[in-house]
């Protein structure tokens, strides 16, 4: 996650509330997810960006995820996203990310 999408999420967590901000991930695989969970978390692990020590603790989803797949309608989805759900692990994305979740928000 590169040091301008680090600023635009903490500025919008601070106009907004980070309990009003929910972040969706398209990482390619479980490595990135992870990193980029960890980092709209508890803060950038790498201490480079502007999310160094600060802990957003914002939601963080991945686009493949059930949950946030069904809020879109079917033929937008598949236009948009269903290559990329057949071509990647999706299990172990979703897998990674649920992981996250529950290791940096006690969720």
């Amino acid at each position: 996650m590169d040091q301008v999408v680090q600023e635009k999420l903490k500025q919008a967590a601070e106009k907004y509330g980070n309990e009003n901000v929910i972040v969706i991930l398209g990482s390619p695989d479980e490595d990135s997810a992870d990193i980029f969970a960890e980092t709209v978390t508890v803060g950038d692990p790498t201490y480079a960006g502007p999310l160094a020590g600060i802990a957003l603790g914002l939601s963080v989803y991945h686009i493949l995820e059930d949950e946030i797949k069904d809020q879109f309608p079917e033929e937008i989805y598949q236009d948009q996203i269903g290559l990329m759900e057949l071509s990647l692990d999706k299990e172990s994305i979703c897998n990674a990310i649920e992981q996250a979740r529950e290791k940096f928000l006690n969720v």
